[in-house]
């Protein structure tokens, strides 16, 4: 099927609202057609900076208006940023994610931040970053150093955001989407759902991800973790089902790209998970934390791909090609 960029409301509506076994059986179609169906891929999310953001995200317990118990600290030293990408590609991750609690960061910031990029690249892992908005000269800088995606996300509907966010734009995030597009990264952008949106708000997210001038390469689609403190803390869970959903419209929408289940997924079943994957999900956050909240340990995550006969991918970093293979500590768990 062809990329499209001019997806309708009424068109992803539609989509949503088909039986559940109809739109997964065509969500999976779709995934199998441009991906291999038993291969996730496995990235890790190190928060470099935490805590003090000037941001009023009403999701985040990174705010520093709100008393969530996380406390602002500096940005981690080099070294001990890259023994953390050491032990995530100990555990078999490929992809190293970088976060910092920042509205933008300052120019100062930027050299030390491209540092950890060239060293973790060195380790041959890919890379990524996400660090607030960024200007032109900023994303080209973090190019120079060898940044391979950068995620920045739309989080929710347009017409749903101002609802959420008051500190910032829609419009910002899509400027700083076409900085990173005009420097050469990949785009990691996604969405967050569970903050009390409607369905029909849902596909409006979905719409503007896929209308995009690109397909973003990484589609995090992320379940609300509520936070005691924030003020969405208290809101009415999501439907799992209707999460379910979110994966597969995305992966109908957007088939070359990697759907990943990001936040969220510690509250996630693991029969929850696997029709997530069957739905078009294909990559993961491995480890014990995400940014500040909770995440499924690394042995948990082998336990449920080999009880799948799911294979964690492999990069080659140089040529930038992606293939399954299956890590070793997998094999140890499907011999149990």
């Amino acid at each position: 099927m062809s990329l499209r960029h001019d997806y309708t409301r009424a068109e992803v509506e539609a989509l949503l609202d088909l039986p559940f076994n109809d739109l997964l059986a065509r969500a999976h179609a779709v995934h199998a057609a441009h991906h291999d169906a038993n291969a996730v891929q496995v990235s890790t999310l190190l928060s470099i900076k935490t805590g003090g953001c000037p941001e009023d995200c009403a999701y985040c317990p990174q705010a520093a208006r709100y008393h969530t118990g996380v406390e602002a600290q500096k940005l981690m030293p080099l070294d001990a940023v890259l023994d953390r990408a050491r032990q995530a590609q100990s555990a078999g991750a490929t992809r190293f994610c970088m976060g910092a609690a920042w509205r933008s960061p300052k120019d100062r910031d930027v050299e030390k931040v491209a540092a950890m990029i060239r060293e973790v690249k060195a380790l041959g892992m890919e890379t990524c970053a996400t660090l607030g908005m960024l200007t032109q000269d900023q994303a080209d800088r973090f190019k120079a150093a060898g940044l391979d995606y950068y995620n920045h996300n739309l989080d929710t509907a347009p017409e749903f955001y101002g609802e959420i966010i008051h500190t910032r734009e829609f419009a910002d995030r899509l400027d700083t989407l076409e900085c990173v597009r005009n420097a050469g990264l990949k785009t990691c952008c996604g969405g967050i759902v569970g903050m009390g949106e409607t369905r029909a708000q849902r596909a409006g997210l979905l719409q503007a991800l896929a209308n995009l001038p690109e397909h973003p390469q990484s589609v995090p689609i992320n379940r609300l973790v509520q936070v005691e403190g924030t003020p969405l803390a208290g809101t009415a869970q999501l439907d799992p089902f209707e999460f379910v959903r979110m994966i597969a419209v995305a992966r109908i929408l957007m088939p070359a790209s990697m759907v990943r289940l990001s936040a969220g997924r510690a509250e996630m079943s693991d029969e929850l998970q696997a029709l997530c994957f069957f739905a078009g999900a294909n990559s993961i956050f491995y480890g014990e934390k995400l940014l500040t909240t909770g995440n499924p340990d690394t042995e948990r995550d082998q336990a449920l791909f080999a009880r799948l006969g799911i294979m964690p991918m492999q990069v080659e970093v140089e040529s930038g090609t992606v293939h399954a293979d299956i890590a070793e500590d997998c094999r140890e768990h499907a011999a149990a």
